[in-house]
């Protein structure tokens, strides 16, 4: 997945309403941007950090800013919870996922349980219907370790029911957790921020629902999907 367009330097000065921050750029001047993370972003949103904007000339958008990137010691880090799905979605489809290679269809936002829509949807005349969830992980506490959620998730608990509901009903179900920081070797769940989640996940899990966790490979000029880490459960 590439940038549209080239991203811009600033230095965070607050995130705030969740979904809005004010950023310093390199010419003095402060910019409000849009924030595409409704998570506590842990570490990631203290003020001073560098981050990187996108800027859309599009007139219809309230805010022409979006953030991108946050810098940290280890490197960069993903904070756009918008790119995980095209960015799996376009894994998949090119055979960069081996787990869920050889399928002859792919679909996207599928609705399925109850009022929900999968993110991704596999089909082929020759095996069952694949369902795959996929979960933008960014939060590090613990050097290498990646983990998930950063913040109370009851909607992700409700997927994991239903992906449970779909595997007894006969389809697959794969979660696939992708982790948009360079500096993580391994996955766990944050059990201590949200016990409701790991609960329903060791749940989904005995129930035959499959996990996957991929790193990013990041750069000012785009993501792309990297390798698969072990999972620390």
């Amino acid at each position: 997945m590439t940038f549209s367009t080239p991203l811009i330097r600033g230095v965070l000065l607050r995130r705030y309403k969740r979904f809005l921050a004010d950023v310093r750029l390199a010419d003095g001047s402060e910019v409000t941007a849009h924030v595409a993370n409704s998570g506590a972003m842990l570490g990631l949103k203290e003020p001073g950090m560098t981050v990187w904007l996108s800027r859309s000339d599009n007139p219809k958008r309230k805010l022409a800013y979006t953030w991108e990137l946050a810098e940290t010691d280890g490197g960069l880090v993903g904070i756009n919870t918008s790119h995980p799905n095209p960015l799996v979605a376009a894994a998949i489809a090119a055979g960069r996922v081996p787990e869920l290679a050889g399928y002859a269809e792919l679909r996207r936002e599928v609705p399925y349980g109850k009022n929900s829509r999968i993110d991704i949807q596999l089909t082929d005349p020759a095996r069952p219907r694949c369902l795959v969830e996929v979960k933008n992980v960014h939060l590090m506490r613990t050097p290498g370790l990646a983990e998930f959620p950063d913040a109370v998730t009851a909607r992700g608990a409700k997927h994991l029911r239903e992906m449970a509901d779909a595997v007894a009903a006969g389809d697959r179900a794969v979660m696939v957790y992708l982790v948009q920081r360079t500096d993580c070797d391994r996955f766990s769940l944050a059990a201590d921020i949200d016990p409701a989640y790991a609960e329903g996940f060791a749940a989904a899990r005995a129930a035959g629902v499959e996990a996957l966790c991929y790193t990013c490979a990041i750069a000012l000029t785009g993501l792309s999907l990297d390798r698969a880490l072990p999972l620390a459960l």
